[in-house]
């Protein structure tokens, strides 16, 4: 049975891992994404946040995701894309909630976990 209280999802990201030597394919990759309706963030060319490696995020809205999906499983060019719902839950948008094309990293899910304590006392 369908649990009544469905998760709302506002979003989706795709992040594009790439390095030195496939980020010419990531370019080709991100010049492909601008004919959808897509935020393009910036490069990041240092792993940030809880990415393990060099990469920029996709943006999308949910009626994108049949389009933008579907043309990144077809054209990722070998590199490895985690794609993932935005509920304001980011711990778990970003492990049991996320799907991966190609490679699954190894993410650094503690930067997501909210503060607790008071440690700024």
């Amino acid at each position: 049975m369908m649990k009544e209280d469905t998760i709302n999802i506002v979003g989706f990201h795709g992040h594009i891992y790439f390095d030195a030597d496939n980020r010419d394919a990531a370019a080709r990759v991100r010049e492909g994404l601008t004919q959808f309706e897509v935020q393009l963030g910036r490069w990041h060319d240092k792993p940030i946040g809880p990415h393990p490696q060099a990469m920029y995020q996709v943006a999308f809205l949910p009626d994108q995701f049949g389009k933008v999906v579907p043309w990144l499983m077809l054209n990722r060019e070998g590199l490895n894309i985690l794609i993932h719902p935005e509920t304001g839950d980011d711990v778990a948008d970003h492990t049991k909630h996320s799907l991966w094309l190609g490679e699954k990293l190894e993410l650094n899910i503690e930067v997501l976990r909210p503060r607790t304590g008071n440690a700024s006392l």
